[in-house]
């Protein structure tokens, strides 16, 4: 852990983490101290293990059959991997952005209330309360606010990916993850998403999976490179892209493979 590490509170604390699809290992020995309130991006050539290690962090890998992990992942101290582990409620906890935006063939206002409904939220003045503070924080209210009942998927593919993060946001989470959730947009939606991104540093945690080095340069306060399933290094990200300590993360970094 770097001395500025130190200083911050960690929110998700990996320890000897290993993954395995049936007999293949995705994640070799994978510790990580995600600071809290903070942007940490995970970064590494395809297949690597950015996105299973992303998925591990709320047990999303155990939804496919023939998987094991090895190690812990705490999340506030508490091993969210123990037998007691609620994983409805821990999913509630951390909300997940995908790549590809997945709204549901519902309205705007029922894709954001359908969270909070799930968890027990039924009065209307309520609801509406939720769905318009949610799509304020996703940067979407002023741009739908009149078209609530109109179809979620008649939204352009920019307005559809932060109407997810409005989504993942109703139900209140500590944690948000976001796996390459820029990747199918166009620039001007990208910067949205990214701007978006720096709105909500310091009220979430935030781990983000991205390819692209602009990217997690711009948005970022941690940087993770991950290389065929290991941890090669973990720092700022200024650190990270302009002192790394690994020679791999820095000839990765310029280009010089990936």
């Amino acid at each position: 852990m770097t001395e500025s590490q130190a200083r911050l509170e960690t929110k998700i604390k990996t320890t000897s983490l290993n993954f395995y699809y049936g007999a293949v290992q995705a994640l070799f020995d994978v510790s990580i101290d995600v600071p809290a309130g903070q942007v940490t991006a995970l970064i590494g050539p395809s297949g690597c293990g950015k996105s299973t290690y992303l998925r591990t962090l709320n047990r999303m890998n155990d939804i496919i059959d023939g998987t094991r992990v090895e190690g812990q992942v705490l999340i506030d101290g508490k091993n969210i991997y123990s037998h007691d582990t609620d994983v409805v409620l821990l999913r509630k906890r951390i909300g997940m952005v995908f790549q590809k935006s997945t709204p549901f063939p519902k309205s705007i206002f029922d894709n954001i209330a359908f969270g909070p409904r799930i968890h027990g939220v039924r009065k209307r003045a309520e609801l509406n309360d939720i769905v318009e503070r949610s799509l304020k924080r996703s940067a979407l209210w002023d741009e739908v606010k009149d078209r609530m009942n109109e179809n979620a998927m008649g939204l352009s593919g920019g307005q559809q990916q932060r109407l997810c993060i409005a989504r993942a946001l109703a139900v209140d989470p500590e944690i948000l993850l976001m796996d390459e959730p820029a990747s199918a947009l166009d620039p001007r939606s990208t910067a949205k998403v990214e701007d978006l991104i720096a709105e909500l540093r310091g009220s979430y945690t935030i781990v983000i999976v991205t390819h692209n080095m602009q990217q997690a340069s711009r948005v970022s306060d941690y940087t993770a490179f991950f290389f065929e399933g290991r941890i090669i290094e973990f720092d700022t990200t200024q650190v990270i892209f302009t002192h790394p300590e690994e020679k791999q993360t820095e000839d990765y970094i310029t280009g010089r493979f990936g």
